[in-house]
């Protein structure tokens, strides 16, 4: 396990830095700079050239792409034209945000796919298992921004159950109680409207792995001793059948951190991916080309997670 983990983390070198020439160069080519439609149109053409230059927009792409890696390699990931502020502060505080989203969203999603997928596998063919294909079709079908529209609609202001904007009551005092119960109720919406659309693909797959197993041989055998039926689907089929799911529990987790942009949008909930969508409307590329490298770098760390959390699984896996 320890040498895959090594190859994984020299692999990350070159891929990351591909990553940032490509980011770099998109973000040169992107219409527009830091200092478009962002200034005092009383601003004369050669004042704003002069500004430019003080910024380091003119100099050639190379050196500016050079300043940037070695900065990020200090730490140093630029100032945010838009907020006035360092980088890390502005990504520093929405970056909780979006962590609790999304591991509630990841939390819900496996407490609603795995029963169902189990369902589907061991009633096959019944109401209770036609019922959930029919759900798992309606959640690929249906767009994310549709289904959060929705929700939004019917939860947050017909039925008033939810709050729909950001991530806590801005008059409670920190720290208190009914601060970390807002704090939870800002969560439930948006992070069940991406559960339940993310639990198509899992409970497709565990149902798929649940009917194989249970006509497998080794089941047979098992059946054929005497075997209970709980024991059965258990300690046989269910152990075998969720081995996908723990390889794939890394890329989900990736896919619900940097896949926020539209619910935090919708919900404006001041997270990651709120901040992305703004940096790139605000021609803030300092902000959102550090944000694309976190999210290269989220990809493959997740990568890494399910080969480690299948070989934990699986003992008979070894990766030489």
């Amino acid at each position: 396990m320890w040498k895959m983990i090594l190859r994984r983390v020299l692999i990350l070198i070159p891929q990351l830095f591909a990553l940032s020439i490509i980011i770099f160069v998109m973000a040169h080519f992107m219409p527009g700079d830091a200092l478009t439609g962002l200034i005092d149109p009383t601003i004369s053409p050669e004042d704003i050239e002069i500004m430019r230059e003080q910024l380091g927009l003119n100099r050639p792409l190379y050196v500016r792409y050079f300043d940037w890696v070695t900065s990020m390699l200090q730490g140093d990931f630029g100032r945010s034209f838009h907020h006035q502020r360092p980088v890390v502060d502005v990504i520093g505080e929405r970056l909780p945000n979006t962590v609790r989203l999304s591991l509630v969203a990841t939390i819900f999603t496996y407490l609603i796919a795995i029963p169902m997928g189990v369902i589907a596998g061991r009633y096959r063919e019944k109401i209770a298992d036609r019922a959930i294909i029919n759900y798992t079709f309606f959640a690929i079908a249906i767009p994310l921004i549709v289904f959060a529209l929705l929700n939004v609609y019917l939860f947050g202001f017909t039925l008033r159950w939810f709050p729909i904007q950001g991530s806590v009551d801005p008059r409670l005092a920190t720290g208190t109680f009914a601060y970390h119960i807002s704090r939870l109720q800002h969560l439930i919406l948006p992070a069940l409207t991406m559960a339940l659309l993310g639990t198509a693909g899992i409970v497709n797959i565990l149902r798929s792995e649940i009917i194989d197993n249970e006509n497998s041989d080794y089941v047979t055998t098992v059946r054929a001793k005497g075997a209970p039926r709980r024991i059965v689907y258990n300690r046989h089929i269910f152990r075998n059948a969720s081995l996908p799911l723990v390889a794939g529990f890394g890329f989900a987790l990736v896919n619900l951190l940097s896949g926020t942009a539209v619910i935090e949008r919708i919900f404006s909930f001041p997270g990651m991916g709120n901040l992305f969508v703004q940096s790139i409307n605000g021609r803030d590329f300092s902000t959102a080309n550090t944000l694309i490298m976190m999210y290269g770098i989220i990809g493959v760390v997740g990568t890494m997670l399910s080969d480690i959390f299948m070989i934990v699984a699986d003992p008979r896996i070894r990766v030489k």
